[in-house]
């Protein structure tokens, strides 16, 4: 029997799934084995079909092995002697088509290690002369098949065992962005040309399957365009880039680090110290909410009233009601790790989110939200740096202040290459101090994108609309209103590179009778 032990290369289970669907009545296997069979099965298939055209020494190997051959039916009754392939739990394999002479090589060696195993028993197992014979005609005719077929597996079980060597970790994956940008201002916003960079490394690791623990690591050296002052003698936060991030000379900090694990009927818990609302809310604002891959503009990516309000450290909660109904909360504090008064968990910085997430249909999502916030003395950000300067700290920045924001947001897939999103936020803040002072808040934004603009994968974003500013209160209403529009187009060069050239421009900056701002940006993202 040695003859037949040199082309035992492949399980019987394999081999069984070799003739599927051919009529063959046997035993049966569980889904499970069917489906893994299956899908080692098509890797050696796929292998295969991927060689080159090879020139052939006889015509037999051009041809399929139909069911009316000599071969099909000497391995038929192989099958049916011995049961060395099994099939579907109702004892078939349905079907009567003819085989490919590797599919054929495989069956032909799942018999060939079952009437191994036979003969190697007391009495040989029932196997008889005239099945040793007609198993011997059919390996010399497909010799070639079976040396083939035990080559690739080999190959498929050599590059298995690299990736297992070679693999990050079982339990985490690492990921990775890199942001190259090319900003450039008139003269207005500060007349300057900068080149900087942001790395960000995410490791998502997973103990149960269900739950994922998430450290990031960043470095950046994108600078704030809020603090330049122009030849309007203006600086303001409206300016800012969305993928800011500057950790002083590139130096590595871990900037999230939270852990989300299922809780309860369709609910997920969030804990962490460095986990924003942004990772726990819906926006409802998809092409423009990426820190990397969205806006290019800080006040365009999603409602700063609701979603850019203090704190990272906390708790999270999203209780999910079906498919069209969801509420997702969260309680996070902004000097958490701070154990002097007036900081801490619970009596410093914080805030309180609430937020119903209602899908009428497939292609339309709305979210209704309130925020409560309390900013202590020296942490005073209203507008989370997306607006002017009075209505970021109206009282200063020395006075506690506390406000209460309310938000709608939507997106709608008009159709398969235009949506559509946008947000309405009001807010009312009050001063800490005894004094009585308050003043009134309201933003609005509206996109448009074209999805495979000129090229799959490309998006096309129109977008503008009014930072937060103050309309109304003790402190009455700011002067002017500042608009914000952006145009961009999201290039993608490759799966995991892309361009975006864009530009943004500001009316009557810091809600003042200035000149326009204007930026342009050349934004390149690596992905991995």
């Amino acid at each position: 029997m040695k003859k037949f032990t040199k082309y035992a290369v492949t399980a019987p289970a394999v081999a069984g799934l070799a003739l599927l669907a051919n009529g063959i009545s046997l035993q049966t296997v569980s889904a499970n084995e069917l489906d893994q069979d299956q899908t080692t099965l098509e890797q050696i298939n796929n292998y295969t079909e991927s060689g080159s055209l090879n020139q052939v020494t006889s015509v037999n190997q051009l041809r399929d092995v139909a069911p009316t051959d000599w071969a099909y039916e000497a391995l038929r009754n192989l099958v049916e002697r011995y049961g060395c392939i099994a099939g579907y739990p109702d004892r078939t394999f349905r079907g009567n088509r003819a085989l490919s002479r590797y599919e054929f090589a495989a069956g032909l060696n799942a018999c060939m290690q079952q009437i191994e195993r036979l003969v190697s028993t007391p009495g040989g197992g029932g196997v008889n002369q005239g099945d040793l014979a007609s198993l011997q005609r059919l390996v010399r005719e497909f010799e070639t098949e079976l040396t083939t077929l035990g080559a690739r597996v080999d190959n498929l079980e050599g590059k298995v065992a690299f990736l297992e060597d070679h693999q990050f970790s079982t339990t985490t994956k690492l990921s990775g962005e890199v942001i190259v940008a090319l900003a450039a201002q008139n003269d207005t916003a500060g007349g300057q040309v900068t080149l900087s960079d942001r790395v960000r490394l995410t490791l998502d690791s997973s103990f149960t399957g269900k739950d994922r623990l998430r450290l990031r690591l960043a470095a950046g050296n994108v600078p704030s365009l809020g603090g330049v002052v122009g030849n309007n003698g203006i600086s303001t936060n409206m300016n800012r880039l969305n993928f800011e991030q500057n950790t002083g000379n590139n130096n590595v900090i871990i900037d999230r680090a939270y852990y989300r694990t299922p809780l309860f009927k369709n609910g997920t818990l969030y804990v962490g110290t460095g986990m924003p609302a942004e990772d726990i809310f819906s926006t409802y604002n998809p092409y423009m909410e990426s820190s990397g891959g969205g806006a290019l503009s800080r006040f365009n990516r999603f409602n700063p009233l609701i979603y850019r309000q203090p704190g990272t450290t906390g708790i999270g909660y999203i209780q999910k009601f079906g498919k069209r109904l969801d509420f997702t909360a969260s309680y996070l504090a902004g000097n958490a790790a701070d154990p002097t008064d007036g900081a801490g968990l619970f009596d410093g910085t914080y805030s309180a989110v609430a937020q119903i997430g209602f899908n009428p249909t497939d292609n339309w999502k709305m979210g209704f939200a309130y925020a409560r916030s309390y900013f202590g003395p020296g942490d005073v950000n209203i507008n989370g740096s997306t607006g002017s300067s009075i209505g970021s700290r109206p009282f200063t920045n020395d006075v506690a202040t506390t406000s209460d924001n309310f938000g709608y947001q939507t997106t709608f897939r008009l159709n398969k290459r235009i949506n559509l999103a946008g947000w309405v936020g009001f807010g009312n803040a009050d001063a800490e101090d005894g004094t009585g002072r308050n003043v009134d808040l309201f933003t609005w934004n509206a996109n448009v994108s074209f999805i495979d603009a000129f090229k799959e994968g490309a998006v096309l974003t129109i977008a503008g609309g009014q930072p937060p500013k103050v309309t109304g209160g003790s402190l009455g209403s700011e002067p002017e209103t500042s608009f914000i529009f952006e145009g961009q187009y999201k290039y993608p060069i490759s799966k995991n590179v892309s361009i975006t050239p864009g530009v943004f421009f500001i009316t009557n900056p810091n809600n003042t009778n200035s000149d326009t701002d204007v930026i342009g940006v050349l934004r390149t993202r690596f992905t991995f």
